[in-house]
């Protein structure tokens, strides 16, 4: 597996103009693939709020202005949360992939995390909002989980759980198709 930084000439990173993590997944993997000839995996993820109505969004890493700072998202999130009760609370980690090969787009898929946001941080795991995010309907933050158990309930996981289940056909689609190209 490699990232960006690994290519002879890195790329520098594409702009993420789009206003929904479909459009910027996708722009993202086809971007990385043409510049590497390579299959590539890209993902566009971020915090919906329902009481935001759906913000911070696609802007998740820069709720609080630029340069990404996670603190200051912290601090922005839970100050436009302040008198809101925790019952309206309502939030979800969201995750979209694109997998492109070349201009082609292979497979996409989206998966989220439901949960709902404190108000306090709490925990040291993990980034980003995690410390606010209560996971599920529990008491623990993405902060206060383990790695291993976040990886698997996370938005990331799931979306990657079904990328797996898909990339054995994928894999199988594009052998055939390049059989018939020979």
């Amino acid at each position: 597996m490699l990232s960006p930084a690994d290519l002879p000439a890195p790329p520098p990173a594409p702009e993420e103009p789009h206003r929904t993590f479909l459009e910027n997944a996708v722009e993202k993997a086809r971007y990385y693939a043409a510049a590497s000839g390579l299959l590539t995996l890209a993902d566009d993820s971020g915090l919906e709020v329902d009481a935001l109505g759906g913000l911070p969004g696609v802007d998740s890493a820069y709720f609080a202005g630029r340069p990404s700072n996670d603190e200051a998202n912290n601090d922005k999130l839970l100050v436009d949360l302040r008198d809101v009760p925790p019952p309206r609370r309502g939030a979800r980690y969201r995750c979209t992939l694109a997998l492109a090969l070349s201009d082609r787009v292979l497979f996409t898929c989206d998966a989220s995390c439901e949960g709902r946001i404190a108000e306090s941080r709490a925990g040291s795991e993990g980034f980003g909002y995690d410390p606010l995010f209560l996971v599920g309907s529990g008491p623990l933050s993405f902060g206060q989980i383990d790695p291993a158990t976040k990886d698997r309930i996370s938005h990331r996981g799931k979306a990657l759980a079904k990328l797996r289940a898909a990339l054995p056909g994928i894999l199988e689609k594009l052998g055939t198709e390049g059989e018939r190209e020979r």
